[in-house]
């Protein structure tokens, strides 16, 4: 009895053994990091660097030849109408001089009658968009039309009530030119003896100074431009994409402003594409085909003046509830998308149909379920079956 219960002890021990020298030979699992598929929104946005502009820009130039005096306005001064930001003591003219400044008199007469139906032709559009805003409100409430037929009325009103906005200050600035072309007139009288009048340079609304081109005291010939003015109230954004970006960009598109200076994001909204392409050599020297993306501001950008840096991202798709995974996870095998799941400490290699993706997440249209567990950064030497742990 004693030698058999020496024999079993002595197999079991071998037993034992054996197991214990395969266990400490096998692999051991590779970590790796993972994620769950998961159901939520989903943006696809362009991003690209941008600037402000000022919407509303337009430079003051001299009406006549003349001393012009020191001007002691500063860059970022907020002016009222009619202030008075320059003076100049005109020269005395010949007849042929005379003869152009009563032409461009005429000129600008004929763009402020321009500016009058522009404006105009702006106040009928804004009448007809809030006409039809308060038909929407009312088609709305009883689910006759979408919700997003009602944003783009109201999107619509919105822009035209700017337009309106921007039609009156260059109104504004129409009849400021006709009254510095009429100016000029005054030298002409100056040589029937009125030499010793001034003229006056004047903002022609509440403006902002944005330069001051001729600071200090000098004689200055005829159109030498003096001060640029811009509607401090009315700050836009430019984003030059490249052409084949600029395509998928539509008005109307909500835009992120990001890395501007303050502590949240700001909104805007795309106003335009321009229709117009432009060569820009990139930092690398490639010529790229570009062409510039304008937005309006939704939130105040207070702060913000003309020429300032901001990060930009146009939103071109979003919805808010698809099952996403972290694009990280992806991989090709030839046309056909892939992801590594975790199932049961094992790597298994899942086909998956890809929709819209970023830079950061993608939409899973099939293959996978949510809470599924996928590898992030799959290695090389991650194998179908491959036993792995996560970190």
């Amino acid at each position: 009895m004693k030698k058999w219960t020496k024999r079993i002890v002595m197999v079991l021990a071998a037993i034992g053994a054996a197991a214990l020298i395969t266990v400490a030979f096998l692999p051991k699992p590779m970590e790796v990091e993972a994620a769950r598929a998961e159901r939520g929104p989903l943006q696809v946005t362009v991003d690209e660097d941008a600037e402000t502009r000022a919407h509303d820009r337009f430079t003051l130039a001299a009406p006549v030849a003349g001393r012009l005096s020191r001007i002691e306005w500063h860059e970022g001064d907020e002016v009222r109408p009619e202030t008075v930001l320059a003076t100049i003591s005109p020269l005395p003219l010949d007849a042929r001089e005379a003869a152009e400044i009563r032409a461009r008199v005429q000129a600008a007469e004929a763009r402020k009658r321009e500016a009058d139906e522009v404006l105009a032709r702006w106040e009928t559009d804004h009448g007809q968009a809030e006409r039809d805003l308060n038909r929407a409100r009312r088609l709305a409430k009883d689910d006759i039309i979408s919700r997003q037929d009602l944003e783009q009325a109201e999107s619509k009103e919105a822009a035209t009530a700017r337009e309106v906005q921007a039609a009156t200050f260059r109104v504004r600035s129409a009849e400021a030119d006709v009254e510095r072309e009429k100016a000029g007139l005054v030298s002409a009288e100056a040589q029937r003896g009125q030499a010793g009048k001034v003229i006056e340079i004047r903002a022609p609304a509440r403006c902002r100074v944005l330069r001051i081109l001729e600071k200090s005291e000098r004689v200055i010939p005829f159109g030498t431009p003096i001060v640029v003015l811009s509607n401090p109230n009315k700050i836009e954004i430019v984003v030059d994409l490249l052409s084949t970006d600029a395509v998928k960009v539509k008005p109307g598109a909500p835009v992120i402003i990001e890395n501007w200076g303050g502590p949240a994001p700001l909104r805007a909204r795309v106003r335009n594409v321009e229709p117009y392409g432009f060569t820009k050599v990139s930092a690398l020297g490639i010529e790229e085909q570009r062409a510039n993306v304008i937005a309006d501001f939704v939130d105040s950008p207070d702060g913000l003046g003309d020429g300032y840096r901001v990060d930009a991202r146009i939103v071109i798709w979003e919805n808010p509830d698809v099952l996403k995974i972290p694009a990280s996870a992806l991989f090709r095998i030839g046309p056909q998308w892939n992801v590594f799941a975790v199932l049961s400490g094992k790597a298994r290699l899942v086909p998956v149909e890809v929709g819209h993706r970023n830079a950061a997440e993608a939409e899973v249209t099939n293959g996978i379920d949510p809470e599924t567990q996928v590898i992030l950064h799959p290695a090389n030497e991650l194998k179908n079956g491959s036993r792995v742990t996560v970190r």
